[in-house]
């Protein structure tokens, strides 16, 4: 039982992988729909508040789990926890990771069949309903959707296999900074269409009567989710952090990235939800009819659209590497021929799981539980159960297991941080998370 042999190369390097785990569906595909589907502007603003008051100091506890112990997520617990059964957040986890991944990887899919059609001149002037039923014939066809999601994790698990620095940090390198380029020129766009103006306004302008227990669950889980925090994906990542790095301003750094993307996605797709007269609530496919229907209105569209569907998949990929590599770290133990021998058995237990995700749109699309699709269902399931509950259980563990002095000198390794910064921190993480994530549950079970 070593210490991790793998580091990363540099902060930089660490602070894009991270952010690449964190912004990949969760900020781009996910959040314009759920704010479609949640209020808009008031759904953004109480994302923002979960993500700085709850979910920033969360990922500052992962941080120091992961990098005091340079274990990986089961091992990190059991170092400071030992003969209790605190691991169990850690294997919490990695389960929430394998069920994530499996219908995670069924979006990957769409993106891979949507820059194959892209690039065969599928993708060519169609209408925005046209573009509608394109979706709809994709995701219904069962050997296609199959197929496209074992791509996607074939590439992943390629990746995962490779190791931390020549395999992860390599691809999050070159990917993070493309994104966002292509993003600012799609905004452009988007916001000098015609009636642009009325989505600017949905997306940024809070309307208060649109505020539900719903909502406010919904822009709790998107925080956790869209942070990555809750199933110590980052106390793995931070494993590999030397322990000289400043933590508090890499978190910070990741929770900025993943706001201002958040933002971006919001301002690329509500202006043209709304010029296009389309409706904002549509749910998971928003993305795949809406962006094609806006590049097709600009010169050399199809060209674009190719390359913001890579880049989409590059962020898809950064977040699923992360996903596999929580599952394979404790099993492959720093060992590498474990590493590759893991990442292609669990890469291929994940895709049969993930299967009935799949399907849900198609052949299994009369199959419900609790009135959601199996797709929907998995979704639920993470997002607004399990991904609450690891972070709750990590906001009892930290100040519970840990000293303060500890905390405060693990924090102060690398960073000049005041002691009052450290007090608010620790405040918020002892009290505040786990009130306000006991309370959103209480209010969703009809408690309160």
């Amino acid at each position: 039982m070593g210490n991790n042999v793998e580091q990363w190369s540099s902060k930089l390097a660490f602070i894009l992988a991270a952010a690449g785990s964190a912004i990949g569906l969760g900020a781009i595909w996910k959040f314009p729909y759920v704010a479609g589907t949640s209020g808009g502007g008031v759904f953004f603003l109480i994302f923002i508040l979960f993500t700085l008051l709850v979910g920033l100091p969360l990922l500052i506890g992962e941080f120091i789990i992961g990098r005091s112990t340079q274990k990986d997520a089961i091992q990190s617990y059991k170092q400071i926890a030992p003969n209790s059964s605190w691991h169990f957040i850690g294997r919490l986890g990695i389960v929430t990771c394998f069920i994530l991944l499996s219908f995670y990887s069924v979006v990957g899919g769409w993106i891979l069949i949507y820059i194959f059609k892209g690039l065969t001149g599928g993708l060519s002037g169609l209408t925005e309903q046209e573009y509608g039923e394109l979706f709809g014939q994709s995701i219904t066809n069962p050997g296609l959707t199959i197929f496209a999601q074992f791509a996607f994790l074939l590439i992943t698990v390629f990746v995962v296999s490779k190791g931390v620095s020549n395999g992860i940090e390599k691809a999050s390198r070159f990917m993070m900074p493309a994104l966002f380029i292509i993003f600012f020129i799609l905004i452009i766009r988007s916001v000098t269409l015609d009636g642009a103006m009325e989505g600017i306004m949905f997306f940024l302008k809070p309307d208060f009567t649109n505020v539900t227990s719903e909502t406010i669950l919904y822009a709790m889980g998107q925080s956790f989710f869209a942070l990555s925090v809750g199933v110590s994906v980052m106390v793995t990542y931070s494993s590999y952090l030397s322990k000289n790095e400043n933590l508090p301003q890499s978190a910070i750094s990741i929770v900025i990235l993943n706001l201002l993307v958040a933002f971006l996605a919001g301002l690329a797709i509500f202006p043209a939800v709304f010029s296009f007269g389309l409706e904002p609530d549509a749910g998971p496919v928003l993305l795949f009819n809406v962006l094609p229907t806006v590049f097709n209105q600009m010169p050399f569209g199809v060209f674009f659209l190719i390359a913001f569907l890579l880049l989409f998949l590059f962020a898809t990929l950064t977040s699923a590497f992360s996903m596999l590599e929580i599952i394979v770290a404790p099993l492959a133990k720093g060992v590498e021929s474990k590493r590759k021998r893991f990442s292609w058995i669990l890469g291929i237990c994940i895709f049969i799981v993930g299967i009935p995700s799949a399907l849900s749109f198609g052949v299994l699309s009369h199959i419900t539980l609790f009135e959601k699709s199996i797709f929907d269902a998995a979704d639920f399931l993470v997002s607004n159960i399990l991904m609450p509950l690891g972070a709750l259980l990590i906001a009892i563990f930290v100040p519970f297991k840990l000293s303060k002095e500890t905390l405060y000198q693990e924090l102060l390794q690398g960073s000049s941080l005041s002691k009052k910064l450290f007090v608010l921190w620790y405040m918020l993480l002892k009290f505040v998370a786990p009130i306000v994530i006991i309370l959103v549950f209480l209010d969703v079970l009809g408690i309160i």
